[in-house]
């Protein structure tokens, strides 16, 4: 019996493979490039003590910011934790900080630029950190749904809401249009400011924040809203459906919170009698709407904290966080639990760990700026005109 020869095939990784590695780039992504030079073993026992002593060395030169889904490893050596909206704030409030490392994602650091002064530097440990939810809506695909809604005569009755999870060019196209940024916190007020500017809302790029807010917060119904899908002729609406709709929801959603199932409820109700469902608002609509409380991060946090001591909690946010609150209040006698049964870390976020942040903190000690996020003037003035608007909101 003879062997067939395998031919040796001379595969090239595709541009997306590439790119799912963080070694490719795309323009239109959020996603980046990998980090040029050689990174600390991840099992180097110095790492933490290498961290320690680049963050001296640099003193107040350097303003570590780490975002409240980050691993621990990390948030240690933040020197203020918080959602991406009061991470570039409490950057912007640090003018004498000459570089700004965000322990996050790349369109918390764009946001952070935004903010702060142009003498300030930007720089995020790992340029491949991005967000899936802020690559579901490109500068693009959002042109051309303005195209569509122009073609069926709503465009002039439409204001854009974008949620802060998305891109500089995002921001921008909303602040160009005559739009507003919004938070998981301000969402409501958000919306109640753009529907008295104009009949009808685009919101994005986060599906779930926008339905759960018109449809939980602000009472409208399931029917007021419609799903603008942009691989799709036309979002896959009709004119009638945009003429008829108050809120088109853009099709992206969290990849972490979107996991969450009804199913997910029932079952936790089912293990953990008497306890207390919480959950973030980028959640399913179902989801919301079997929980016992929603809010943002903030809201889950400061909820524990005023928790009583015996409660029992199931949370529908990211694993890091949960992990960290649950053993935070443990002390305490409050039993907190992941609301599903699979594990859900934000993959993006996690490319943050400690050789990348002590490579970038090295770099920087040693006088070498690397990773810096640099959103250009134009795009920084329609998005910050947008940023400025929310901080406006009554």
């Amino acid at each position: 019996m003879t062997t067939a020869q395998t031919p040796q095939l001379d595969v090239q990784p595709s541009p997306l493979a590439l790119l799912l590695l963080g070694r490719g780039a795309d323009p239109r992504s959020e996603r980046g490039v990998e980090c040029p030079g050689d990174l600390p073993e991840p099992s180097d026992p110095d790492l933490v003590a290498r961290a320690r002593a680049a963050k001296e060395k640099l003193g107040s030169k350097v303003f570590v910011l780490g975002h409240h889904y980050q691993r621990d490893e990390v948030i240690q050596f933040a020197d203020v934790t918080g959602d991406s909206f009061k991470l570039a704030r409490d950057a912007a409030a640090r003018p004498d900080a000459e570089y700004i490392v965000f322990c996050g994602v790349h369109f918390m650091a764009e946001s952070a630029d935004i903010l702060t002064t142009d003498d300030q530097k930007v720089v995020l440990p790992d340029l491949a950190a991005g967000c899936s939810m802020a690559d579901m809506a490109t500068a693009e695909q959002v042109a051309e749904c303005w195209d569509v809604l122009t073609e069926a005569g709503v465009a002039e009755q439409v204001v854009p809401v974008s949620y802060m999870n998305s891109s500089a060019d995002i921001k921008a196209f909303t602040g160009k249009h005559g739009g507003t940024i919004c938070t998981s916190s301000n969402a409501e007020r958000a919306l109640e400011w753009a529907f008295q500017q104009g009949e009808k809302v685009l919101f994005l790029p986060d599906q779930h924040l926008g339905r759960n807010t018109a449809v939980r917060d602000m009472g409208m119904s399931l029917e007021d809203c419609v799903l603008y899908n942009p691989h799709k002729p036309n979002g896959g609406l009709t004119p009638e459906q945009l003429r008829d709709a108050k809120m088109i929801l853009w099709r992206g959603h969290c990849s972490v919170h979107g996991r969450f199932s009804l199913e997910s409820v029932e079952d936790v109700r089912e293990r953990v009698p008497g306890v207390n469902v919480l959950v973030h608002p980028e959640c399913r609509h179902e989801v919301v709407a079997a929980a016992d409380y929603v809010g943002s991060t903030e809201y889950i946090i400061k909820t524990l904290e005023a928790a009583p001591a015996g409660s029992k909690w199931a949370i529908g946010t990211e694993l890091n966080l949960v992990r960290r609150l649950a053993n935070r209040f443990a002390p305490e006698g409050k039993e907190i639990v992941f609301l599903d049964k699979t594990v859900c870390f934000c993959s993006t976020m996690n490319r943050i760990d400690l050789p990348h942040l002590v490579w970038t903190l090295e770099s920087l000690a040693e006088g070498n700026l690397v990773n810096r996020i640099e959103v250009d003037r134009e795009t920084e003035a329609f998005a910050k005109l947008a940023l400025e608007r929310m901080l406006a909101l009554p």
